[in-house]
């Protein structure tokens, strides 16, 4: 045998597997292992709930009896009915006062906290977070006791500046406004939080540079503040509006819809043709209506922030 078919040589693979090839199943195999868990959990709660509501929505199930095919009916009366279009408004005129109020707030604050001449700034923010740790539940209950007519402190605060506001709750022209200034005061934090790590990431050396070129407070701010947060703004606007397109618990607790509809939002609508008039099938395709709307408005805010980045680069 000559030297060169000696380095030709190689030996045969081991009896019982294939080399390269069994490791690679065995990886395969593992993968699969580590993520079977977490999609037994999805298909059990997530996909599989969706896909039954969305058969739920082409019938008139009620929880009870047999279940008739009635095709788009559901979805013709969501846009027919007057309450659900009252609801819709509702929801519409909620996030309209919401939204740029929270984020609004939530910018001027973070800045404000971002500041290295503010004093005792950990200890700002930590004040300023800790409506967001209170459940919401416990929030809209300590705020309904706070606004009672009778025994409410705010309404004894304000008596002594010879200010009275009644019951603004079961006011129609105030209710919706108080429920919005409830949720902003519970979740202007969380926002604040976001815009306060996307101020900290801008670079202090544009904010040097633009000072020396004599830009101003106003125009550092414009120029350099708000072309950075373009992401961040962009992600809080489209959290902010799912949120409100969702809002349910502070109404559910405050007001339970009232007084006259006045704050009856599409969410509420759902719980309330599902788990009490028994509509499952209506309230299914509600729910549909609600998703396709927050998918379709979130899509639209993208594309109005990448427009934005594309014509400020």
């Amino acid at each position: 045998m000559t030297l060169t078919s000696t380095r030709r040589f190689r030996p045969p693979p081991p009896i019982g597997g294939r080399g390269p090839l069994r490791g690679r199943a065995k990886r395969r195999i593992t993968i699969v292992a580590f993520l079977l868990p977490a999609m037994t959990i999805l298909i059990t709660f997530v996909f599989w709930p969706m896909f039954a509501a969305l058969r739920l929505s082409f019938t008139d199930a009620s929880g009870f009896g047999l279940e008739q095919w009635v095709g788009l009916e559901n979805y013709i009366a969501v846009f027919t009915e007057p309450n659900i279009l009252r609801a819709m408004g509702n929801t519409a005129l909620y996030t309209v006062m919401f939204t740029p109020v929270v984020v609004l707030l939530a910018l001027l604050l973070a800045l404000a906290l971002n500041s290295p001449r503010l004093p005792l700034r950990g200890a700002f923010r930590t004040a300023l977070f800790l409506p967001f740790i209170v459940s919401l539940a416990v929030a809209a209950f300590a705020w309904q006791y706070l606004l009672d007519p009778q025994v409410g402190l705010l309404n004894y605060w304000l008596q002594s500046f010879g200010v009275r506001i009644g019951d603004v709750l079961q006011d129609p022209a105030l209710a919706m406004p108080t429920v919005v200034l409830i949720a902003v005061w519970k979740n202007f934090p969380f926002y604040m939080i976001v815009f306060l790590a996307g101020v900290q990431e801008i670079p202090q050396s544009l904010y040097e540079a633009a000072k020396m070129d004599g830009a101003g407070p106003l125009a550092r701010f414009r120029n350099v503040t708000v072309p950075l947060l373009s992401n961040t703004t962009g992600f809080v606007l489209v959290i902010s509006t799912i949120a409100a397109l969702q809002a349910f618990d502070q109404i559910y607790i405050l007001t339970g819809g009232g007084p006259y509809q006045s704050t009856q939002t599409v969410v509420m609508q759902i719980y309330k043709s599902g788990f009490k008039d028994l509509e499952l099938g209506f309230a299914s395709a509600l729910s549909y209506v609600l998703l396709i709307a927050t998918l379709l408005l979130s899509l639209v805010q993208f594309a109005i922030t990448a427009r934005g980045e594309k014509d400020a680069g």
